[in-house]
Parts: structure tokens; C-alpha cells; sequence
């Protein structure tokens, strides 16, 4: 079992917990727009790194965006193996030919 399929099954269940002793459970709890300003937290930290240059900085910060986009895939019902499975079909596509391919 990988780490994300492994993950993402510690944050469905997770979901059941109490929000006083989970931090996750405390997301789910507080909902969708809280989730949201975490990952917006975490990519704009996510930039600084980068713009620091510092390797370590920018694997701890990507870490974290990561892991907050899980709790966002796992609030909505999803999962990391639709997004794997989005890029396997994105796979060996252009991106200009993948975006144009988009329905608006």
C-alpha cells in the first residue's frame, strides 16, 4: 500500500473523531471554507520556499499542501486515485493539447 492510499484512509477515518482531539476531524468540522484557506495557506508558503531556494523548506511546505489537498479530496467524497487517474490520462499529452481539450 502506498503513502497516499495509506493516508487517505487515516483522514476518512478521521472523519468520525472528535474535533477536540483530531486536528483533521477539526477541519471536517469546521468545513469547506476552512479547508480552503488552509490550502491557500499552504501554497502561498508553498511559493515562499521556492523563492527562498531552500530544498528543505520547499519539501516541508509541498508536504503540507499535499496533505491538505487530501483532506480537501476526502471531504468531498474523493480520493488521491481519481487524481492519479486524471494524470495517467493526461499522460503523454501536451498540456496545450490537454487544456484545449477541456469543455468549458
Amino acid at each position: 500500500m502506498d503513502i497516499l492510499t495509506e493516508l487517505a484512509q487515516v483522514l476518512e477515518q478521521r472523519k468520525g473523531q472528535d474535533p477536540q482531539k483530531s486536528y483533521v476531524a477539526g477541519l471536517y468540522a469546521k468545513g469547506l471554507d476552512t479547508i480552503l484557506k488552509k490550502i491557500g495557506e499552504e501554497a502561498t508558503e508553498t511559493v515562499m520556499a521556492a523563492k527562498d531556494g531552500a530544498p528543505e523548506k520547499i519539501v516541508h511546505e509541498v508536504a503540507d499542501l499535499w496533505f491538505h489537498s487530501l483532506v480537501l479530496l476526502a471531504h468531498q467524497g474523493l480520493g488521491p486515485d481519481q487524481v492519479l487517474a486524471e494524470l495517467q490520462r493526461r499522460f503523454g499529452l501536451s498540456g496545450l493539447e490537454e487544456k484545449a481539450a477541456r469543455t468549458p
